[in-house]
């Protein structure tokens, strides 16, 4: 469906970071090195600490991955039941299961009794470089699933292109946002999914920007004070108003456009509302590791929040690459005109 980023070798950024700031009002801090990122020092153990910027905030600047936590589901199976992590000889099996798909993805030809498929060589997919610890991506309510819906929520009228992944194809508006390259939302652009999970965090005085890698979102947030905007501004990605609480970042989103996206994979799912208010919360928790957590709250759609948690890595020489949505997305084309062709010849047959 995508031509997002399949091979992490050779790869050029698809924006310009100064560019992107300028428009902020930050290119005087954006055009010199990357803002105090020489000041970071990869301690480690008991003499570990949390670097700051050359204006005294943390520092969380670099390109963060959630690729460990690929396949790791938002919703907790009912037989792990309040468990929320894995046991040692559960994550060993897990980490040989990993260890066998790197060798896997390291042949250059295949066995010959292999059959022809037509999906891309397994290497082109992106992997768990170890396992997750957690059982789910929802770590509150404690048996690790999502909050029922409303029953306002169930019956409410699901717009066209609001989480659709299985269109009639009448019109390009009966496909998600997501295949029509426009958003997947907040949390659909942070949660693991198969590829393209880069986060790069970009600071200057008074803002902190997050770059995410698939669909090319990237999220301007003052961290000054200033107040929300008013709530007759709305967007797909909300407001966000960001502060710090010791070396956490804490960021609050509201003023989101409703029914467009949900919490499945890439923003799919049963769209929020216009009440739907995120709180993350990005901590530092090592040299090279960030926790990320955010709280859910829609008191138009679930029944009580909730809280999704797991962890973000910073690996070397990872970074976030172009994802050319639009410009090789021939699935839409495809089947929009294919399901013309189907209807005329259903007509001709019809007819004859």
């Amino acid at each position: 469906m995508k031509t997002g980023n399949r091979s992490r070798v050779g790869r050029p950024l698809c924006f310009s970071i100064a560019a992107l700031a300028a428009a902020a009002g930050m290119l005087a801090v954006v055009t010199g090195p990357a803002f105090g990122q020489a000041a970071k020092t990869a301690f480690t153990g008991k003499n570990w600490a949390v670097a700051k910027t050359p204006w005294g905030d943390p520092d969380l600047q670099g390109t963060w991955t959630s690729d460990d936590c690929i396949g790791t589901p938002l919703n907790r199976a009912a037989n792990f039941g309040d468990r929320l992590y894995y046991t040692e000889q559960e994550l060993a099996e897990r980490q040989a299961r990993i260890a066998k798909q790197q060798e896997t993805d390291s042949q250059e030809t295949v066995a010959e009794s292999q059959r022809v498929g037509t999906g891309p060589p397994s290497h082109w997919g992106e992997r768990a470089r170890r396992p997750c610890r957690q059982t789910s991506l929802i770590v509150d309510p404690p048996n690790g699933r999502m909050p029922d819906l409303l029953p306002e929520a169930k019956t409410r009228p699901v717009p066209e292109g609001a989480g659709n992944n299985n269109p009639k194809a009448d019109s390009w508006e009966d496909f998600s946002y997501y295949i029509r390259c426009i958003s997947r939302g907040v949390t659909g652009s942070v949660f693991p999914v198969i590829y393209g999970n880069g986060q790069q965090i970009v600071q200057a005085p008074g803002y902190v920007t997050i770059l995410q890698e698939m669909v090319h979102e990237a999220r301007v947030i003052p961290v000054d004070g200033r107040p929300h905007a008013s709530p007759n501004i709305r967007s797909y990605m909300g407001d966000a108003r960001g502060h710090w609480e010791g070396d956490t970042l804490v960021v609050e989103t509201t003023n989101f456009l409703g029914n467009r996206t949900g919490f499945g994979p890439n923003g799919g799912g049963t769209p929020t509302s216009d009440a739907l208010k995120l709180t993350e919360r990005y901590t530092p928790v090592g040299p090279r590791e960030l926790r990320y957590e955010v709280t859910v709250e829609d008191p138009k759609t679930f029944t009580r929040p909730f809280k999704v948690s797991f962890p973000l890595t910073e690996e070397p020489g990872y970074q976030n690459f172009e994802y050319a949505c639009h410009e090789g997305n021939y699935a839409m084309f495809d089947s929009l005109s294919g399901a013309r062709a189907k209807e005329k010849a259903a007509a001709k047959a019809a007819n004859q």
